[in-house]
């Protein structure tokens, strides 16, 4: 027993190692540390440690002693003042209570886990899964009522894609509890009025369509429901207010048709037949000028690109007319029918939709996105048609899925492959079809487009045998319609398939898309090839992509991106500056200062003067070019000794590009040197921006000068223009951030200020109150500069877009060619992707720009932008 006590002793307070023997016990003096030594190693380890040897002191004279000396010890008393400390803090001060707080936490998780994975995999069925939960739940109602409550509520909203197993189990908590029911369908509805004030259109929908299926589950009286859709399409009958308020009311309640539809027919057929004709005259006038700046593809063939609400009438008119009958939503209470059907219901509260306010946005119209039927998959399940609400349905599940999942890919791709009801339908075929409708979206994907791929990836790892050839058959279709295909989703294609390939060995059949070479190179298809490829080379090396196509694509590789020094050669003696160069190359070796590089420049003469007397130009070109060129050569080996280069001689680059002139002209320079290496221009740019080298305006004027003429299509010179426009954009928002805090912090100290005389917070009000009039004024600069990026980017697309035409009109030549749909879609693209920021500046756009007297061509792409939030 001694043995085996002192041995529980040794191995709570020290590791378990050699035998210990005491160094120091007996004579102790009080307060001198108790030190023990390890035999093996005989060296002190620990102040307050002590250990018996197997052999020695009586067990029970050594535990004595111990504790006395452990009892004595400061190290002892601190460590134990410390816990008791924590322990008060955790339990609020009362430390009596942490227990019984611990248990209700673990409880409130136990609930929150059993409700978030009721519906998932289960040896037991989901029917009597629901009833063992409706049972735990009634049993901790007393306790956990507004916990519950919050659940039940918070899964209504962000868990859509269960919508009718939570409807289930409400529906067995009212039938055991009235009371409880009543009071979550008043939460529902307080949270729906919550969602909506606070423009979350997207939730209020799945908010109002778990309201509708709670009819079919007896907890809510059909009448009352209808009641509620009669006052959401009344909205429609509202004057002054955007088209899109009263689509997305016209939404809510034909979204919601497919799962109570037939319930409320066969209680109030009278009352839903008036609620469908004013749908359907509703739905007759709207305009839909918005249509072509949203559809994917500009041609209806094979398949037709249908607007929302239109496709969306079609699907729930056929369900009508099949008298309500559908075979693809999971209805779990139907097994409780007997049950459900012995409660009481109960009636929503009047539901007025809130007002119209400057305040309100709501959702973008839609274009819905098709690329399959069921000609694709002769051999599997058939593919629902177009216009059966089995299709809506189903695209609806799989678009909840990755909106509760997008940040979890392995998580998403496992729920979307194990989908219910999976072996009626051919499921890869509508994963591949909801996933590119997601990240084609216009004006923008819902997530993040790398998730898209990733999620992608993952789907292929899950379904090796079956997802790949589907993806590929995709791929396929999307490269034989590219002629017809929004530039914007081009964009997103080429993005995809390269970060695609780099994932699988960047293999692919390249001699199925021979047809490409024998186009001309600003036809789509060679175009998207020659984009790719240039893409993989930015994830990969140059001489892999040689390696990795044909010989016969030769011509659509990307260049050698290496650096083009205009003087490294002998050729280049007679250029003028050659001299320059090389004493400016000597310097840079040599680590010159600024001064030392100004005093080589200062003699570089001026092209641009022709005597002494001329002083009309600004800027010297030559001292730029030779400067800018010699620098980045000698910068070449990396992107971080070219951020090195532009930090050290920075005051040069300014001094250089004093004027709108040198900043264009340092950015030509820099296009010169790295012409065969897009991504290096890319980062050159965006870093020139953040150093205030050039500024937002010169690198707009740069896109559109006849230098980039050439290479004016191309994806790089796009997303530098993207990057420019959100550089500028950040930059305004965190003025502003900073102008707000300054004003919140002045109104807490006057909310501080005692009513006495206090000087020193006047002081400080003093210096808060010039800090916000500077920031004040900065705001208003920045948000000058904004407008006029804007201003010249759209002045300049209506310039170029006009020449065009005229010469077509003039030589009498067709007008869309492959540069013209570039052109006006790339307008249509700086439209959508920053919406938000050009809508504070429409009447300018409106009075000075897009006048009725513009060509009806562009004309057209601004009035389907302002069709968008009519």
């Amino acid at each position: 027993m001694a043995g085996g006590v002192a041995g529980r002793i040794r191995e709570s307070f020290v590791p378990a190692a050699a035998p210990l023997v005491v160094d120091r016990w007996w004579g102790m003096r009080l307060g001198e540390p108790l030190v023990y030594r390890d035999s093996s190693e005989f060296g002190p380890r620990h102040h307050v440690c002590a250990a018996v040897s197997e052999s020695g002191t009586h067990w029970y004279q050594a535990l004595v002693l111990i504790f006395k000396a452990l009892s004595e010890s400061s190290f002892f008393k601190t460590l134990l003042k410390k816990r008791n400390k924590a322990v008060t803090e955790r339990s609020g001060g009362q430390p009596h209570k942490r227990r019984k707080t611990s248990d209700a936490n673990e409880t409130e998780d136990h609930l929150e886990s059993l409700i978030c994975k009721v519906g998932e995999k289960s040896a037991c069925s989901l029917e009597s899964n629901l009833e063992g939960l409706a049972g735990v739940l009634e049993a901790d109602l007393p306790n956990y009522k507004s916990k519950i409550l919050r659940l039940l509520c918070t899964v209504a909203r962000l868990l859509p894609e269960k919508l009718t197993i939570y409807t289930t189990l409400v529906g067995l908590l009212n039938a055991r509890n009235y009371n409880f029911g009543g009071e979550f369908v008043e939460a529902m509805i307080r949270q729906l009025k919550e969602s909506l004030k606070a423009n979350n259109y997207n939730e209020a929908v799945y908010l109002v369509r778990f309201l509708s299926d709670l009819v079919n589950c007896h907890v809510i009286a059909a009448p009352s429901m209808v009641a509620m859709f009669e006052n959401f399409v009344s909205v429609t009958q509202e004057e002054d207010v955007p088209q899109v308020r009263q689509d997305w009311y016209v939404y809510a309640f034909l979204s919601s048709l497919p799962w109570v539809g037939k319930e409320l027919y066969e209680k109030k057929d009278a009352e839903m037949d008036r609620i469908f004709a004013n749908t359907e005259s509703y739905l007759k006038r709207r305009q839909k000028t918005h249509i072509p700046m949203l559809q994917v593809w500009t041609a209806d063939k094979p398949h037709p690109q249908e607007e929302y609400l239109d496709c969306l009438w079609a699907q729930i008119q056929k369900l009508k007319k099949d008298r309500w009958q559908e075979r693809h939503i999971l209805r779990p209470y139907l097994a409780f029918d007997s049950i459900l059907c012995e409660a009481l219901q109960h009636n929503l509260p009047p539901f007025t939709p809130p007002p119209h306010t400057e305040d309100s946005v709501y959702p973008m119209p839609r274009v819905v996105f098709r690329m399959f039927d069921y000609t694709d998959d002769p051999e599997g399940p058939v593919m629902p048609g177009s216009h059966s609400v089995e299709r809506f349905v189903i695209e609806e599940n799989l678009h909840c899925i990755i909106k509760s999942h997008w940040k979890e890919r392995k998580t998403c791709a496992a729920q979307l492959v194990s989908y219910p009801g999976k072996n009626k339908i051919p499921l890869n075929y509508h994963i591949v079809e909801v996933i590119f409708a997601e990240l084609f979206q216009l004006p923008a994907p819902p997530h993040i487009d790398v998730m898209y791929t990733t999620l992608l990836i993952e789907l292929c790892k899950l379904q090796p045998g079956s997802l790949p050839q589907v993806l590929a058959q995709a791929t396929e279709m999307l490269y034989m319609r590219l002629d017809t295909m929004n530039t914007t989703c081009v964009d997103r294609f080429i993005n995809w398939f390269s970060h695609h390939l780099s994932n699988f060995q960047f293999r692919w059949s390249w001699e199925d898309w021979s047809d490409c070479l024998t186009q001309d190179p600003e036809s789509p298809k060679p175009k998207f090839v020659r984009e790719v490829l240039e893409k993989c080379m930015r994830l990969s090396y140059h001489q892999r992509i040689l390696d990795i196509v044909p010989p016969t694509f030769s011509a659509l590789c990307p260049a050698n991106p290496t650096c083009i020094y205009k003087y490294g050669d002998e050729s280049s003696n007679s250029l003028p500056g050659h001299s320059v160069a090389l004493c400016l190359s000597v310097a840079f070796k040599s680590k010159a200062t600024n001064d030392e590089i100004f005093s080589i420049l200062k003699d570089v003469p001026n092209p641009n003067q022709d005597d002494d007397d001329d002083e009309g130009f600004s800027f010297n070109p030559l001292k730029i070019e030779v400067f800018v060129q010699t620098l980045l050569h000698l910068a070449a080996k990396s992107f971080s000794h070219s951020f090195s280069a532009l930090a050290k001689f920075h005051e040069v680059f300014k001094t250089l590009a004093e004027s709108d002139e040198g900043k264009l002209h340092v950015l030509r320079v820099m296009f010169e040197v790295w012409r065969n290496h897009p991504q290096m221009i890319a980062v050159l740019v965006d870093k020139m921006i953040r150093t205030q080298i050039v500024d937002c305006a010169a690198v707009a004027n740069w896109i559109f000068s006849s230098e980039l003429s050439r290479d004016f299509t191309r994806l790089f010179v796009w997303e530098i223009l993207h990057s420019t426009i959100r550089k500028m954009s950040k930059h305004v928002l965190k003025i502003q951030k900073e102008l707000e805090e300054a004003k919140e912090k002045l109104a807490r100290q006057h909310k501080r200020r005692s009513d006495d005389d206090d000087r020193s917070s006047d002081r400080k009000d003093g210096a808060l109150e010039e800090q916000i009039e500077r920031l004040q004024e900065k705001v208003e600069s920045a948000q000058s500069e904004q407008k006029n990026l804007f201003l010249v980017i759209f002045q300049r697309f209506i310039m170029i877009l006009t020449e065009h035409l005229v010469r077509c009109e003039t030589d009498g030549t067709n007008v869309l060619t492959p540069w013209y749909k570039n052109c006006i879609e790339r307008l249509q693209q700086i439209f959508l992707q920053h919406h938000l920021i050009i809508q504070q500046y429409m009447v300018t756009l409106e009075n000075l720009l897009f006048t009725a007297e513009l060509d009806p061509h562009i004309l057209a792409v601004f009035q389907q932008f302002c069709a968008l939030q009519a």
